[in-house]
């Protein structure tokens, strides 16, 4: 089955509960910090732990008036805890909640992201090992080429997927960052232990130096994974919609019982699912360029970055998360077509061992350039009169002086194709 949704546990990371659940946990970690250095009474701080809550409706309608999402949310928390809430947030700025909440959120999707990856990383695995040596056309310009295997296809997806991954992880780190160092960054009214406690006890890193917010270059980098991850879905997706056009067809996407592929054609079996994951990945590629500009702020900090981030991280990730669930759906009951992968290598009359001819007559003494205008002569007949390129070089009175028919027989075994494969499975599969 082809998932047809949203996915609930990455939409979750991003709904507004676990957002201001994360803002209380900087917030509390902070009180913590404080009341170890004796700046916060112990009685309070059990209060806080204790009473610290918030209502997401109250802190809607709160900010209706003050026009400001973290001094709504504090006012809310305020309300839960009493008078011992005027110890929350001393010494800090919106951006030290804001950005260290963030990098949480991020991580737990960057998780998600990491686990989908490496589920399509098995499908694409047992395609490639069960399709190694089943022969289909290689095409280059999408012309004839020479032939290759349908597994090394998912090898090479595979290859690239796995770098992916490790983009993925290395995003990962770097937005596991958090801050607490006020104002501008200077630590004016907070000492830095504050932000080392809090980043400790949630598994981030502190910014080694920030302003008043952490630097966008980390975001961005986040993004682009995704984006490039985006572009290895698309360019899966666009070789199985080639592969699927009716004057191809060596293999098409699951087709399940009752769908319609058209209003009008009773007939179509669309690659409905691939075009799908091309026009998300054009999406996920524009919010990464948005992460771009993002990086350039005025001076110490601004707010124009907010607006989008509130938009394009929490998009990205949810569609990054039902795209590679979406192609590994796909990938799992997709069609292949064997048979016609031998038909079509058959339709361009053997003119795919034109290579194999060019190498033999320059082994056997003819010179590159007359070897390759006897081989392109003999291949353009073969095209033109639709007659067996084998057959054309057969007749051809100058190739006849090097090469007896036994020996073009010999340059059209398929299995010549096959020698190397190993090899190459071996170096991606270690």
């Amino acid at each position: 089955m082809i998932p047809r949704y949203t996915r609930p546990v990455m939409a979750k990371i991003w709904e507004p509960e676990n957002k201001f659940r994360k803002w209380l946990d900087v917030e509390i970690a902070a009180c913590e910090a404080w009341a170890n250095l004796g700046e916060i009474p112990k009685k309070s701080l059990a209060v806080i732990k204790r009473k610290a809550n918030f209502n997401i409706k109250r802190i809607d309608k709160i900010e209706q008036t003050v026009k400001h999402d973290v001094i709504a949310f504090l006012t809310s928390v305020a309300e839960y805890v009493g008078p011992d809430s005027r110890f929350i947030h001393k010494g800090l700025t919106s951006s030290d909640i804001l950005d260290t909440a963030l990098a949480l959120q991020m991580r737990e999707a960057a998780d998600i992201i990491i686990s989908d990856v490496k589920e399509l990383l098995k499908v694409l695995k047992t395609k490639a090992l069960k399709y190694k040596t089943t022969l289909r056309m290689g095409r280059s310009h999408g012309i004839h080429a020479e032939p290759t295997t349908f597994g090394l296809l998912f090898a090479l997806w595979y290859e690239e997927m796995k770098r992916n991954l490790l983009r993925i992880a290395a995003a990962r780190e770097t937005i596991s960052y958090g801050q607490l160092s006020g104002p501008v960054g200077t630590f004016s009214n907070i000492p830095p232990s504050i932000e080392t406690h809090v980043c400790n006890k949630l598994g981030l890193k502190p910014a080694p130096v920030s302003t008043q917010i952490i630097q966008r270059d980390r975001h961005a980098e986040f993004m682009n994974a995704l984006a490039l991850t985006a572009a290895t879905i698309e360019k899966i997706a666009v070789e199985i919609r080639h592969l699927q056009r009716t004057e191809v067809l060596e293999a098409e996407e699951p087709f399940e019982k009752g769908q319609k592929g058209s209003s009008a054609m009773p007939h179509k079996r669309n690659p409905i699912g691939s075009e799908n994951l091309s026009g998300l990945a054009r999406v996920i590629r524009s919010n990464a360029m948005a992460a771009m500009e993002n990086i350039a702020l005025w001076h110490e900090r601004d707010i124009s970055h907010s607006s989008v981030e509130r938009i394009i991280i929490p998009d990205s990730t949810i569609l990054i998360d039902y795209m590679l669930a979406r192609l590994t759906g796909i990938l799992k009951g997709l069609h292949v077509y064997p048979e016609r992968m031998l038909e079509n290598i058959n339709k361009s009359y053997g003119l795919y061992n034109s290579q194999r001819v060019l190498l033999k007559l320059i082994e056997k003494g003819m010179s590159r350039e007359n070897a390759y205008q006897c081989v392109q002569r003999s291949a353009m007949e073969s095209w033109s009169s639709k007659k067996d390129f084998k057959e054309v070089l057969k007749e051809d009175h100058e190739i006849k002086k090097y090469l007896s028919s036994k020996e073009i027989e010999r340059l059209f075994d398929l299995s010549y194709y096959l020698k190397n494969v190993n090899y190459i499975f071996k170096r991606v599969f270690k």
